[in-house]
C-alpha cells in the first residue's frame, strides 16, 4: 500500500517544523494550521513562536482583550483568522472548560473551524484516523489514487469519495504522520506545477 511507503519516505525526509514537536498540544496545533492557512511556512515557522509567547495556553488567548490579538497576528494577514481564533478560544473555556475537544463534529460547531481544520486538529493533535484534506492533499491523493489532476471544484459525491478512501488507508495509530507526510511529500515532491510524484 503506498501510504506504508509514503511514511518510510517521511521518516528519512521529515521537515522539521515546531508545530511538530512530540510535546505539542492540542492549541498549538490549532494556531499553526489557523495560520499555516493561506500564509507560507516560513512566515509562519517566525509568528508561531512570537504568538505562543504571548498567548501561551489557549485560556491566556481566551482573555486577551481583541487588541493584543490582532496585534500578535501583525504580519501574517487576513486578521478575520485571529479574530475567529479568539473566539474559538473564549468558546471552548466557555463550554468546554478549555479543552479543546477531539471529536471533529464537536469542532465544526466552534468559530472558525471548516471541514479541513476539524479534521487536522483530529489528526495532527489526537492522532484519530480522521481525513485532513485540503487543496493540496487532494491534488497528491488524486493523482496516486486515480492518475488525474484534480483541479476545483469537485462535487460533494466526489469529496466524499475521496474522504472515505483517505480514511481507508490512514495507517492505524499513524494518522498524525501520514497527513503531515503527504503535507511534506507535496511541498517537496509532487509540486503543483512540476510534479514528480513517481520518483
Amino acid at each position: 500500500m503506498w501510504a506504508e511507503q509514503l511514511l518510510q519516505w517521511y521518516e528519512i525526509h521529515k521537515r522539521d517544523l515546531p508545530w511538530r514537536d512530540v510535546a505539542r498540544t492540542p492549541y498549538q496545533v490549532l494556531v499553526s494550521e489557523i495560520m499555516l492557512q493561506q500564509t507560507q511556512v516560513p512566515r509562519v515557522i517566525e509568528k508561531y513562536h512570537e504568538f505562543l509567547s504571548l498567548f501561551a495556553e489557549l485560556e491566556d488567548l481566551a482573555k486577551a482583550p481583541k487588541a493584543d490579538v490582532i496585534m500578535a497576528w501583525k504580519g501574517l494577514g487576513y486578521n478575520r483568522r485571529a479574530m475567529l481564533l479568539h473566539q474559538f478560544a473564549q468558546k471552548v473555556v466557555e463550554k468546554y472548560k478549555g479543552i479543546i475537544p477531539q471529536d471533529p463534529q464537536l469542532l465544526l460547531e466552534l468559530p472558525g473551524i471548516g471541514s479541513y481544520t476539524a479534521g487536522s486538529v483530529a489528526s495532527f493533535a489526537f492522532n484519530l484516523p480522521v481525513p485532513a484534506i485540503d487543496v493540496n492533499v487532494r491534488r497528491i491523493v488524486m493523482r496516486i489514487w486515480r492518475g488525474v489532476d484534480q483541479g476545483l471544484p469537485m462535487s460533494r459525491k466526489e469529496e466524499e469519495e475521496l474522504s472515505m478512501y483517505v480514511r481507508g488507508i490512514i495507517p492505524t495509530n499513524r494518522s498524525s504522520d501520514f497527513h503531515n507526510a503527504l503535507m511534506d511529500f507535496g511541498s517537496m515532491v509532487c509540486l503543483r506545477d512540476k510534479p514528480l510524484c513517481e520518483s
